[in-house]
């Protein structure tokens, strides 16, 4: 059933005071709270749901719980948590009086990320962006002049290495075989960590022929519980054959990569990880997937984020990403400051101008083009002060999820700095707290 909004009770309770009445209004979340229409939330998302069942969570509760997640980089438990310790955080959510409970399973969080997908996410994103422009914390003027760059996104994996994915797939089919009561001729229970840890022991003391030895044991010891699998899924029933059907393709695409493959399985629990080479001295390879994310050229708020799978050229992306920022903002950019990695871009309605450019530049777009590496503090703060460093969402989806979220997260900081320095600046009632003097001193 659609979510169903708080019921307004104009009456005050007697034995309660309101939360308004509690805090200082002041606060930048209790400004921010203002500045953003929750009401659209519930007309955009409503229609994923339908009309007959158990009335879904108020919308306001989960954009808040969404937005104060990715604002202060925590996990869906420690934003829940946090949610019944602080008052400013309950105002921010829509609740009028003090609330003791948790307001939600932390499961429920991640249904929700389900059902709306990328595209409901989206709406968090732009209302930001409505957000900072009405908080006079960015100018309209700013959306003409645009910045977009590449990063990469790391996905909650292990590092991979041959030695340990062998392993780990063993694990994975011995245990299925033994919860569905399949006898296996030999399950190397007690081999497998003993070539696994000879395998460490070996690569840290660079004795590399033998940590190879090791490695392609493991592997024929996969090989071995694999095909004598093979063999007794033909006598089992098809529901258990449909339990076994995606470990087992996930084992034989493991078997039968080779080193220079290009679509390589790095991880198990996540096959859609891909490695990606961005140049970097300090780490040659990253394990996740390529995200392109643009910003105003000025005031540095993000105007765009978006996940890019397969690894893609970055001048194939520059046409997606400004359609993304056309619809985020309602228009469309003049100019679009990159890097030289855009080269051979397809953009025609758009200026472009890359790094190091010097035809048709005027002094005015001169001081733009220095401007365009302010993007690249703007990547590091979601990554070091938001949860873009790491992403725990499962699958293609949770990736593309992720980095939308993480944007919103950084503009919010944005728009709460701004609000906070403001209110400072521009209150004549604002006054430090001095401490009394001890009678001492006087």
């Amino acid at each position: 059933m659609k979510p169903q909004a708080p019921p307004d009770s104009p009456t005050d309770d007697l034995f309660r005071h309101r939360l308004e009445n509690l805090i200082d209004q002041r606060h930048e979340l209790v400004k921010l709270s203002a500045l953003i229409d929750w009401e659209q939330f519930d007309v955009q998302w409503g229609e994923a749901f339908c009309e007959e069942g158990r009335p879904a969570i108020a919308t306001r509760l989960i954009a808040g719980l969404h937005y104060l997640k990715h604002t202060y980089a925590l996990s869906d438990e420690q934003v829940v948590k946090r949610w019944s310790e602080n008052p400013y955080w309950q105002y921010f959510c829509g609740e009028r009086y003090f609330q003791h409970e948790l307001p939600v399973n932390p499961s429920s969080l991640t249904r929700w990320r389900k059902r709306l997908g990328e595209t409901g996410v989206e709406s968090l994103l732009r209302e930001t962006i409505t957000a900072a422009i009405e908080a006079k914390a960015i100018k309209l003027g700013d959306l003409k002049r645009v910045t977009v760059d590449t990063t990469v996104q790391e996905k909650a994996i292990a590092f991979p290495t041959d030695s340990k994915l062998y392993h780990r797939a063993r694990e994975r089919l011995v245990r299925l075989a033994k919860t569905h009561r399949i006898a296996l001729r030999q399950s190397y229970v007690r081999v497998g960590p003993r070539l696994l840890f000879q395998n460490n022991r070996y690569g840290a003391a660079r004795q590399l022929r033998r940590q190879r030895r090791t490695t392609a044991r493991l592997k024929t010891v996969l090989g071995r519980v694999y095909r004598d699998l093979t063999r007794r899924l033909d006598e089992q029933p098809e529901a258990v054959q449909a339990v076994f059907a995606e470990p087992m393709a996930l084992t034989r695409r493991l078997l039968e990569q080779q080193r220079r493959d290009k679509h390589k399985l790095y991880s198990l629990h996540a096959p859609e990880v891909e490695c990606i080479a961005k140049g970097k001295a300090h780490k040659r390879y990253e394990f996740g997937v390529k995200v392109s994310i643009a910003t105003t050229n000025r005031s540095n708020l993000v105007v765009g984020a978006q996940a890019l799978p397969g690894n893609p050229h970055d001048g194939h992306t520059l046409s997606k990403a400004l359609r993304q920022l056309q619809r985020l903002t309602g228009r469309r950019p003049e100019r679009c400051y990159v890097d030289l990695g855009y080269r051979g871009h397809d953009v025609t309605d758009v200026e472009v101008f890359k790094a190091r450019q010097k035809r048709g530049v005027t002094r005015s777009i001169r001081r733009e083009l220095k401007r365009r590496n302010a993007i690249e503090p703007v990547i590091g703060h979601m990554k070091n002060d938001g949860l873009l460093h790491r992403n725990h969402l499962k699958g293609a989806e949770g990736d593309a999820i992720n980095v939308i979220l993480c944007a919103a997260g950084q503009n919010l900081r944005l728009i709460l700095n701004y609000l906070r320095v403001s209110w400072r600046n521009l209150s004549p009632a604002f006054i430090p707290y001095q401490s009394p003097a001890s009678p001492s001193t006087v």
